[in-house]
């Protein structure tokens, strides 16, 4: 059994015991995060994709470290006009151990 949820602006297939990386969430380590918004349930060979349905399934997945990326350079350049602007960015993410799909 997976499931499809939605944290970040983005989609993740997860199953249970499975480890993942999202954006930074506003919870301490060995916290208990749910995600509400389900997109779609696998079960053995069905697929529950109806909003009604998918309105009661509920992802746990408990936190197990802050952390951060490595760091991307942004470069910006114009050529033969002297400009030039270097910065670096590191993402911050949460690690998560998802414990429970509830059905």
């Amino acid at each position: 059994m997976y499931a499809i949820i939605k944290t970040g602006g983005k989609q993740y297939k997860v199953a249970e015991g499975d480890t993942i990386k999202v954006e930074k969430l506003k919870a301490e380590i060995g916290d208990t995060v749910t995600f509400d918004d389900v997109k779609l349930l696998a079960k053995d060979e069905t697929a529950i994709t109806d909003k009604k349905k998918l309105e009661s399934i509920k992802v746990e997945g408990k936190v197990i470290a802050q952390e951060k990326t490595k760091k991307t350079i942004v470069l910006k350049f114009k050529r033969r006009k002297g400009y030039k602007r270097k910065q670096g960015h590191r993402q911050q993410l949460t690690k998560l151990q998802i414990t429970k799909i509830q059905a």
